[in-house]
């Protein structure tokens, strides 16, 4: 279906409210749900905890006792109504070195083996295009980007590993991602790169926001290990 032709609404409890644009992934319905968040924002609502954007949908987390549901709702319409008119931010273009291959991708091997090319389309192929972050999530500072070429689209791991190097480049599917700090994953790792994502004692201490791209390019191994720390 794409984006839905109106807007779907679920109550979460009794303090949030989820906003559903489409169902899947592309685009069109991202962007949409980014004008959504910054015209929630731009309205200040008394009341409005929080917004928590994700690929498709929305999730507003409000105090009930100073914005009742009813009243929330009627305000979400009218700010849908104008939409268009609510500017989204000049995207930014991020490039991102990576190593790829050997211990800093274990599973650049097997994925070019599922394809039947080399190593080195994988990487070609992965570096090929720029990346759209459609949301930022699972972790601080984890970018969940798309959409891979058609030619790597590639299934998850079937078994997670319990433990994922910080700042491994994965592929899953038709969506590319960053781990930026250590955790368990299930995702292909092709490689890892040496930039620090996220650091809380930044102002903004995520490096990537949604809404801005990525374009990966190779490095080596000795650039990886001489790559100077983020100031």
């Amino acid at each position: 279906m794409g984006l839905y032709p109106k807007t779907i609404s679920y109550l979460m409890g009794d303090r949030g409210l989820l906003l559903e644009f489409g169902d899947e992934i592309s685009p069109e319905i991202n962007e949409k749900v980014r004008r959504m968040a910054l015209a929630i924002q731009a309205e200040a609502m008394e009341g409005i905890v929080e917004t928590v954007p994700t690929y498709r949908s929305l999730l507003i987390i409000y105090n009930p006792v100073i914005l009742p549901i009813e009243g929330l709702g009627k305000r979400l319409i009218q700010i849908e109504e104008g939409l268009q008119q609510t500017p989204l931010p000049e995207p930014k273009l991020t490039r991102i070195p990576v190593v790829y291959g050997g211990i800093y991708g274990p599973d650049l091997k097997e994925v070019a083996k599922y394809h039947q090319i080399s190593p080195e389309e994988v990487i070609q192929l992965h570096c090929s295009n720029s990346y759209l972050i459609y949301m930022i999530g699972f972790m601080p500072g984890y970018p969940y980007m798309g959409e891979l070429p058609q030619a790597l689209v590639t299934p998850r791991l079937k078994t997670p590993r319990l433990s994922v190097p910080k700042g491994s480049v994965a592929i899953a599917q038709r969506q590319t991602g960053i781990y930026s700090m250590e955790s368990p994953g299930g995702w292909q790792i092709l490689g890892r790169t040496p930039v620090e994502l996220f650091d809380p004692g930044k102002d903004a201490p995520a490096l990537l926001q949604m809404g801005d791209f990525v374009q990966f390019y190779p490095i080596g191994e000795e650039a990886f290990k001489q790559w100077p720390v983020q100031e």
